[in-house]
C-alpha cells in the first residue's frame, strides 16, 4: 500500500468515526449509511480537496451529500 493509498484510507476511517460521534451512531450504522449512498467512494476519490477541511465542514459536507444522493433515487 503507497503512502497515498494510506493517508486516504485514514482520512476515510476518520470521516467515519467523526461523523458517528457527531450523529450518535454506531460504526455498523455509519457503514451501511455510507455503503447506500456511497460517501466512502466520494471520500476516497475527492480525497485531495476533502483532507484539508475542518471536522465540522466534512461532516455537514458528508450531510449535503447524502441528502442528494437520497433526492437522486427520488
Amino acid at each position: 500500500m503507497s503512502k497515498k493509498e494510506k493517508d486516504i484510507a485514514f482520512f476515510v476511517a476518520f470521516c467515519i468515526e467523526e461523523y458517528r460521534a457527531a450523529k450518535g451512531l454506531t460504526g455498523e450504522e455509519v457503514m451501511e449509511l455510507f455503503a447506500k449512498y456511497g460517501v466512502t467512494d466520494y471520500l476516497s476519490k475527492c480525497f485531495e480537496p476533502l483532507h484539508t477541511q475542518g471536522r465540522q465542514w466534512l461532516i455537514a459536507d458528508i450531510d449535503e451529500f447524502i441528502d442528494i444522493r437520497k433526492k437522486e433515487e427520488v
